[in-house]
This record gives C-alpha cells, sequence and structure tokens, in this order.
C-alpha cells in the first residue's frame, strides 16, 4: 500500500488534514467512547512523561539529539503521539485550533507587551 501522504510537510498541510485523520483513525476502530476529554487530558499526560523521560538525567545540547538517530526518532514520536492526542481532544470538544491559537496570541501580546518584555527576561504576570 502506497502512503499519499508521504509527500506532505509542514509547509502544505492544513489542520483539517490532521483533525479528519485522527478522526477516522479512531471512528474506524469504534474508539470513539475512549476519547472523552477526561482520558485525552491523561494520554496527553502520559506521552509527554515519556517524551520527558528521553531527556531524564541528561544535559542535551540540540547537537547531541541530532547525532543520536534512534533518539531523535523516538523524540519525534513522543511529539507526534502528544499532536495525535491533542487533535483527538480538539475533535472531541469541536475546538477549532486556529480561532484558540488566535485569541491566546492576542491576549499575550496584550499581556506581554514589548514595551515591558523586549530584554529577554521572563517572570510570569498575574
Amino acid at each position: 500500500m502506497i502512503d499519499s501522504n508521504l509527500d506532505k510537510n509542514d509547509n502544505n498541510t492544513n489542520i483539517s488534514f490532521f483533525k479528519e485523520s485522527v478522526k477516522e483513525f479512531i471512528e474506524s476502530r469504534k474508539w470513539t467512547k475512549y476519547h472523552t476529554p477526561q482520558n485525552l487530558i491523561q494520554a496527553m499526560n502520559i506521552e509527554l512523561s515519556e517524551l520527558s523521560e528521553l531527556f531524564l538525567f541528561k544535559d542535551l545540547e540540540k547537537e547531541d539529539i541530532f547525532q543520536d538517530k534512534t533518539l531523535f526518532k523516538n523524540i519525534k514520536d513522543e511529539v507526534a503521539d502528544v499532536f495525535i492526542y491533542l487533535i483527538s481532544f480538539l475533535n472531541a470538544l469541536n475546538i477549532d485550533l486556529t480561532s484558540a491559537f488566535n485569541d491566546k496570541m492576542n491576549s499575550n501580546r496584550e499581556r506581554y507587551s514589548n514595551t515591558e518584555f523586549y530584554d529577554g527576561k521572563y517572570y510570569k504576570k498575574k
């Protein structure tokens, strides 16, 4: 079976592709009943923990990661797992990611203005 999605990348793929792909995958296996918001949040946390575990007790520079092909593949796999569960979460709650992103970025621009946050310093603003 030839995968027609092999030529897709971040530059030519819409969010709807991911949402439809995950939806079809879940529905074709009759897993929708398990993909509740609570279960999906827990699944994302587990996958984030697995991603975090790859870095546990290691002081890795980017070059170290890129040179270790197995580590880099494992990182990409865990990132994909987190993303898949996030997409399923969006589907479960019918969240439009683009709208949510734009709303949050506008809020962040107001909360963390360039006039106050311009020198690389970061602190949590209430």
